[in-house]
């Protein structure tokens, strides 16, 4: 038995073409949906980040709005124009690119966001929907995972599924996510006795551990059949590697998402995606439940 590889570059694109007809859709109707940037520092990877998702935005036709802010930016100036951007009606959501520097408190930060400008989902108000089923700005990864299932017609319902990860980020709102379409969903993380043996028992794993050189998801952790979804990233030999031994562990689960290639590109298709909600929001067009 060979399982099947989850193409995240194939069903990013098809995000990505959804979200661009709906650029255009709400362009007829005077909005010209836009995404503003808040990067504070020079950190190499986050600037990339950020550089990135930009491209991303030109790509569907999202305007950007690029906040590059110095490394001794501090909270009350963060938080000032984070109300700036609240209170532009050409912004339709806002992005404050993670980590912050350390003088700064993140979850202050995040907590000032509009909720109906909060394309990452992480704020509190939009972390209390997620968890009551009635949230339209969802966390990128996690909501990415779930596209994935949908395009290929992976049905959780019923399922166990294992997810080795508690963050904010993917572990939380992932495990309400599986939950509101009826899988059986457990939490496991750095402290859980006997990992192993959850992640044999699961016919869903997603691992995001991110740190390939204390752990491998390998063919004896998984039963036969299982979907494995890979979220982690780290450096192998030199080269981007997940969570998961991916060559072994594809001849004995039924899918598995590569890295690079798997979860990835579907996190910042889904940014796209919300961006365009956030924009239909303020339009009316789109309504929290």
């Amino acid at each position: 038995m060979t399982g099947q590889k989850i193409d995240g570059i194939a069903v990013a694109n098809s995000v990505k073409e959804r979200t661009r007809a709906a650029v255009s859709e709400l362009k007829k109707e005077g909005i010209d949906t836009c995404l503003a940037t808040v990067l504070v520092g020079d950190d190499p990877a986050s600037a990339q980040y950020v550089t990135s998702k930009q491209k991303d935005c030109a790509d569907v036709g999202i305007a950007t709005k690029d906040h590059r802010l110095p490394q001794n930016f501090i909270q009350k100036e963060i938080e000032e124009l984070v109300n700036l951007l609240n209170n532009d009606d050409t912004v339709h959501g806002i992005l404050v690119q993670l980590p912050l520097p350390s003088q700064i408190n993140e979850f202050s930060v995040i907590a000032k966001i509009s909720p109906l400008k909060d394309v990452d989902g992480l704020t509190p108000y939009n972390v209390g929907l997620l968890s009551s089923g009635r949230s339209l700005l969802k966390p990128c990864t996690p909501s990415g995972i779930m596209e994935l299932f949908d395009y290929y017609k992976i049905d959780i319902s019923g399922k166990h599924a294992v997810i080795i990860n508690r963050s904010n980020l993917v572990g939380k709102p992932l495990y309400h996510l599986m939950l509101e379409k009826d899988a059986t969903v457990t939490t496991c993380h750095s402290r859980t006795n006997d990992l192993e043996k959850f992640c044999q028992e699961a016919d869903i794993v997603v691992t995001a551990v991110g740190n390939r050189a204390k752990f491998t998801l390998t063919e004896e952790m998984i039963k036969d059949g299982a979907v494995v979804i890979d979220v982690g990233t780290s450096r192998l030999d030199g080269k981007l590697a997940g969570d998961v031994d991916y060559d072994n562990v594809i001849k004995k689960a039924s899918y598995v998402t590569p890295v690079p290639g798997g979860v990835g590109p579907m996190t910042r298709a889904m940014l796209l995606k919300n961006t365009v909600t956030a924009a239909s929001i303020s339009k009316g067009i789109a309504t929290q439940r």
